[in-house]
């Protein structure tokens, strides 16, 4: 009875650190006029006409998209059909895959947890997992039975790395190295989604033995490091990664629909995946389970790509960072450190000296040149997207966040979301 009381007071004392008071208290997200927020409804309808032009078009099935300003729900509005054979229509609070969404969830978690001096960013992450000291480089590598050699990288990966896709990891399927591709799938590692029984450590581990890209730090190479960060958030904190982002982020936030494995009483409401040869199909593949998020063992908590969510919850995440840190009067991060976050982290080594975005610690972040660009929002506008076709962007300047949902793959010509982004900006008024 003393432990189990114990083992309470220990969650409830985690919580407190993590959620703290703040003197700024602002409101949840709440619906407003578009006007009073200083946006224009007549152009607020071009958005409205794309999204149902590319439906109309047969572009897309249907999506589902949100705009807030100054804190405020200016636009929700759900389009065409979630499940185009059964003729299911699309809802605002429907629930989607946000596969690579979940990295920037995952980067805050982490960065709540240096906050409180759990960590250094440059510290080599084989301080806290074993397996990763003294990584390697692929050498030699055989097609024949996907056999390689190897040669010492020279340099320890560090948690800053993890975060900026500068460790060297691959992504296994979706790694754009063959030879990486039949080394991961070799070596059992699993990715992203899955129904089996495994733990994200049992992963890691594995994957810690494995050859890298290049020396950690010297490129960019998108990869499974934010679950190697997953499974360090549970190592850190003493806790499983879906209660700590529950308790920790979701909770505080009122994220009430997002997680890594629905409820029962919320799988209804998941979307389809959809694909489209002559006409929308349901999508089928061998590298993923269709069943998830919502059967199988449930305990492969992908820090890189395994949650789901809603418009409105991921607004509301994208919130507390306009906010600097802070939502419903509770401080998830400082100001500092959410300053810190959004600059760029990665140097040249995203897109090159000539790119329009930086990389941060979890989200790409646009520059001058993306700026010139244009139709792409201010100096520091952050952005990310997911494996199944969703997409965020949010700007501090403008303090405006657009997020368009949609629930496909393997389909071409899907200009939605550049146009959508484009749209949001033109509404401006004040």
């Amino acid at each position: 009875m003393k432990r189990i009381l114990l083992v309470a007071l220990m969650a409830i004392s985690q919580i407190t650190v993590a959620q703290t008071p703040s003197l700024k208290k602002s409101k949840p997200l709440e619906p407003a006029t578009a006007t009073s927020q200083g946006l224009s409804e007549e152009r607020l309808g071009r958005v409205t006409k794309m999204i149902q032009g590319a439906i109309d078009a047969d572009v897309i099935p249907g999506a589902v998209a949100i705009i807030c300003k100054n804190g405020k729900i200016v636009y929700q509005q759900a389009f065409g059909y979630a499940d185009v054979q059964n003729k299911r229509p699309f809802k605002t609070d429907d629930i989607f895959r946000i596969a690579s969404q979940t990295k920037a969830i995952t980067t805050t978690a982490a960065m709540m947890l240096w906050e409180e001096g759990k960590f250094n960013l440059d510290d080599p992450i084989s301080k806290y997992i074993p397996e990763f000291k003294n990584p390697v480089l692929l050498d030699r590598f055989y097609m024949k039975d996907s056999s390689y050699t190897t040669k010492p990288a020279g340099k320890e990966i560090t948690v800053r790395q993890l975060m900026t896709h500068t460790s060297g990891l691959g992504y296994g399927v979706i790694d754009g190295d063959e030879r990486f591709k039949a080394i991961y799938k070799k070596a059992g590692i699993t990715d992203l989604f899955t129904s089996e029984n495994i733990s994200i450590g049992e992963s890691v581990k594995k994957l810690a033995t494995l050859p890298l890209h290049h020396v950690p730090g010297e490129a960019f190479v998108y990869s499974e490091g934010l679950d190697v960060l997953g499974y360090l958030i549970e190592i850190w904190s003493g806790q499983p990664l879906d209660t700590f982002l529950s308790q920790r982020i979701f909770a505080p936030l009122k994220m009430n629909d997002t997680h890594f494995y629905l409820p029962a009483n919320k799988a209804n409401r998941l979307v389809p995946i959809q694909t489209k040869n002559d006409k929308w199909q349901p999508f089928e593949d061998n590298f993923y389970d269709p069943n998830y998020p919502i059967k199988g063992a449930k305990r492969f908590f992908s820090g890189g790509a395994g949650l789901s969510s809603t418009v409105f919850d991921y607004a509301t995440f994208l919130q507390m960072y306009l906010n600097e840190g802070e939502l419903n009067g509770t401080r998830l991060l400082s100001r500092k450190t959410v300053e810190f976050l959004l600059q760029n982290q990665a140097g040249t080594l995203f897109g090159g000296p000539n790119s329009d975005k930086g990389f941060g610690l979890g989200f790409s972040i646009l520059n001058k040149n993306g700026v010139i660009k244009g139709g792409l929002g201010s100096e520091g506008t952050f952005d990310w997207g997911g494996y199944f076709n969703t997409n965020y962007f949010a700007d501090p300047k403008e303090k405006v966040i657009g997020i368009i949902m949609k629930q496909t793959q393997k389909i071409s010509g899907d200009y939605t979301t550049e146009k959508f982004r484009q749209l949001v900006f033109q509404t401006i008024d004040d």
